[in-house]
């Protein structure tokens, strides 16, 4: 497997989820012979160009025919190939939902779908592929596993343990080009198990995707106000790691963040355990306004939602 080092750590962060997704799949590819590819018609976009030239019996361009790409990966899997699907989320899941509810959830084939650029990260091509609502449908399916990875190294580390997983996992890229580094090192991690990045007395963080280095930038401002704040790297949405959560109901406030619409993604998830919590905290969801942001700069359109470090810790600091 591809070796953690810092200069491969900076060279992924260059990169950004979709390259380094593409060069952890070619890497597996060499020890997996069962490991397939197929893409909407996006194989560049999918960071799929050297895998479909170094293997080009195991890539299938499927074409703007997303439900039938879910057929063929079905069959694929039934006949013990482990297919990694790619296109951007809405198209992925939204357009193929009844495809992806029959052949993951209900006949739990061994399909990884890959939500390449989800969030706001295809910018100025608007809403049509703004993937904001695809978490909300994928929760509700049964069998789904689903993972965030916060930066390119989990992007690696999850790959690799979609790769290892018996089921269907969806794996959630966020970000563009350039991300900010979480983790500079190889790290342990468990599907269903969050990591605690760092400890606080007051409040707890739970970050997801993309976030999670906001969250922690903004845990850094707040303890200049002498708010002290865990963070939590929630890279499994789907099963939720609810032990964690429960480490923390002792808190003043638990604040979840994500790249996601407000409604039906990591927020909702944590919000319904904690409705079954019988003394729990306030709980702050900061996420993407309902509605459908306008095409622009991925930066621009962060801070149109509320999504940068000022705005998530002038939120915190209104909600305390």
């Amino acid at each position: 497997m591809l070796a953690y080092t810092p200069a491969s750590v900076r060279s992924w962060s260059m990169l950004g989820s979709r390259g380094t997704f593409g060069m952890a799949l070619l890497e597996l590819a060499k020890s997996h012979d069962n490991i397939v590819a197929l893409s909407g018609d996006l194989c560049k976009s999918s960071g799929l160009d050297r895998f479909s030239q170094n293997w080009p019996e195991r890539f299938f361009n499927a074409g703007i025919a997303e439900q039938n790409m879910i057929g063929v990966a079905a069959g694929l899997a039934s006949s013990g190939y482990i297919p990694f699907v790619t296109s951007f989320p809405n198209f992925l899941t939204l357009r193929a939902a009844e495809q992806v509810r029959l052949n993951l959830g209900y006949m739990q084939e061994n399909i990884k779908l890959v939500g390449l650029a989800s969030g706001l990260a295809t910018g100025m091509f608007g809403a049509t592929h703004h993937g904001i609502e695809e978490l909300a449908m994928l929760r509700a399916i049964s069998n789904i596993t689903i993972l965030s990875p916060a930066d390119c190294t989990a992007t690696v580390k999850m790959t690799q343990a979609a790769c290892l997983h018996r089921g269907p996992v969806y794996l959630r890229l966020t970000g563009g080009m350039r991300t900010p580094v979480v983790y500079k090192d190889d790290f342990e991690l468990t599907i269903g198990k969050a990591i605690t990045l760092q400890e606080g007395d007051d409040i707890a963080i739970v970050a997801t995707g993309s976030m999670v280095s906001v969250a922690l930038a903004g845990a850094q401002r707040l303890a200049g106000e002498g708010i002290e704040a865990a963070v939590i790297d929630m890279h499994t949405i789907k099963p939720l790691d609810t032990a964690t959560l429960a480490q923390h109901l002792d808190k003043k406030l638990i604040v979840t963040v994500e790249e996601h619409g407000v409604i039906g993604g990591l927020g909702s998830a944590v919000a319904e355990y904690l409705a079954e919590c019988e003394h729990k905290p306030k709980q702050l969801r900061i996420g993407i306004p309902q509605g459908y942001p306008q095409a622009g700069d991925y930066g621009w359109l962060m801070e149109q939602c509320g999504l940068t470090v000022n705005q998530l810790v002038s939120r915190i600091q209104g909600a305390l």
